[in-house]
């Protein structure tokens, strides 16, 4: 069963970044929808979308138009990008708050990390060279 699979899949584009995103934001539009019960038309419509977007991601799974499918992910990866990024900041500023306190650059609006209780200091921007002056 498991060779048939493969063979079936061969030539296929298979599963991407957005196929998965596109599958688990349908099953949780569709967890959503369970909440409203007596609402029957917001439902149906949670419900609607849910299916349009399983069946897009499917159709993108076994697709053979690779150019196609490569250029959707790579849109998508790059629209994800930025906000991953603000999140992993924002995950390392909260894990490091005890030891650095975090100042934005005042003209290229970097972040940059100084000890904490070394009173005023000067800090100079590694991006751009600003200096400006804080207290710790």
């Amino acid at each position: 069963m498991k060779q048939k699979f493969a063979q079936f899949m061969y030539g296929r584009y298979g599963m991407d970044e957005l196929s998965k995103f596109l599958s688990y934001f349908s099953l949780l539009l569709l967890l959503i929808s369970m909440l409203f019960g007596s609402a029957a038309s917001v439902k149906s419509v949670i419900v609607l979308i849910a299916f349009a977007l399983l069946v897009f991601s499917y159709f993108r799974i076994f697709s053979k138009n690779y150019e196609k499918r490569r250029a959707e992910n790579a849109k998508y990866l790059n629209f994800k990008r930025p906000i991953a990024d603000k999140l992993r900041l924002r995950r390392e500023m909260w894990a490091q708050r005890k030891n650095f306190k975090f100042f934005k650059c005042p003209s290229c609006k970097a972040v940059l990390r100084v000890p904490k209780g070394k009173g005023k200091v000067r800090i100079v921007c590694k991006k751009c060279g600003t200096a400006f002056e804080k207290k710790t």
